[in-house]
């Protein structure tokens, strides 16, 4: 008796471990004015979170400091060497209060985003697998919600936390329950089209053939295919929380200046230098709001931008029209070779 020995398997060629991370991987999918886009959302927004987290070394000043080793800032200083964006109407450093703000936006950020996250994604799963009264009642509930103006939802929740007075805790708080209560309704309808979609896939009922959980099944295979789209939810989100939070500050429920530097609340009292002529005070905590909003909204447009088929078609066909240029330009190469031998 013959026995044949079996051919080895060809070895797969595994990515890089850098292609299979996020951000490297959508910057390597990107092309053309989207990869610019998506380029210039993420320097912006890596330079936001180092600022936050660097502001006791970067800033001259702390946020309410009022003297220094050459005596009292003095208030409405316009630029100069010992301040370069001047003083506010309180005698507070501008460039100081610009830097020492990006904390306060970063932690509504992480507050807001972190937990509308979470309980979204956790409703819209339990919604859409087990579906019957409960998915019916959580749908209404959150359509009721995404009406809600999450603006004036976050007056009423600042008044009711902080009982209308400024704080640090009550600020946040405010700010980041708002976008918490706000935003579950995305999540919501995200990952529940997304569960109703997936459960009455074969794998999924392979699952239940083998005797699986719906405990296991909804954490392990469902919960895992439906979790694709969030980022780009989370960076649009992470804008609107900046946003509503200088919303919040402007209308005089943000943060007291002597417990930290908010943006909003800095824009509220410059309201009357604007017309006296001092713009250094309204100039510089606008244009960190634009800019932080502009950064985060360039990285979310852009995620969305990448989850399009459409794009990805298009990439692959520009893919195509490369490889064929190269096979082109080398067989023109080989029949050169040949004629000259």
């Amino acid at each position: 008796m013959i026995r044949t020995l079996a051919s080895p398997r060809p070895a797969v060629a595994r990515r890089p471990w850098s292609d299979r991370l996020p951000v490297v991987r959508d910057v390597k999918h990107s092309m053309g004015l989207q990869r610019g886009m998506l380029l210039t959302g993420l320097g912006i927004t890596a330079l936001f979170v180092v600022v936050a987290l660097l502001a006791p070394v970067i800033a001259p000043y702390g946020f309410a400091q009022l003297h220094a080793a050459h005596g009292s800032f003095g208030a409405q200083q316009p630029p100069s060497a010992a301040h370069p964006w001047g003083t506010t109407v309180g005698g507070f450093d501008v460039l100081s209060r610009v830097i020492w703000g990006t904390q306060t936006a970063l932690a509504v950020i992480v507050l807001a985003v972190v937990l509308s996250i979470f309980l979204g994604v956790a409703l819209g799963l339990v919604s859409g697998y087990i579906g019957g009264w409960l998915d019916r009642i959580l749908v209404v509930v959150c359509d009721a919600i995404y009406a809600f103006p999450s603006l004036l939802l976050a007056i009423v929740l600042s008044i009711m936390i902080s009982g209308g007075q400024s704080s640090l805790l009550g600020g946040i708080a405010a700010a980041g329950g708002s976008i918490t209560v706000v935003y579950i309704p995305q999540y919501f309808r995200v990952v529940r089209s997304e569960v109703v979609r997936i459960k009455a896939e074969a794998f999924v009922e392979s699952a239940k053939v083998i005797g699986a959980s719906n405990m296991r099944i909804m954490t392990k295979h469902v919960l895992r295919n439906s979790t694709r789209t969030l980022p780009v939810i989370f960076t649009l989100n992470a804008a609107d929380s900046i946003l509503t939070l200088a919303g919040l500050g402007f209308l005089g429920f943000g943060i007291e200046p002597t417990l930290a530097a908010e943006w909003g609340f800095d824009l509220n009292k410059a309201i009357s230098d604007v017309t006296s002529g001092i713009w250094w005070t309204a100039l510089f905590p606008g244009l960190a709001i634009v800019i932080v909003v502009l950064g985060v909204t360039l990285v979310g447009e852009s995620l969305n931008d990448l989850a399009d088929p459409r794009l990805r078609g298009r990439r692959a066909a520009v893919e195509a029209d490369e490889d064929s240029e190269t096979d082109a330009g080398l067989s023109d190469e080989a029949g050169k070779a040949e004629v000259e031998s």
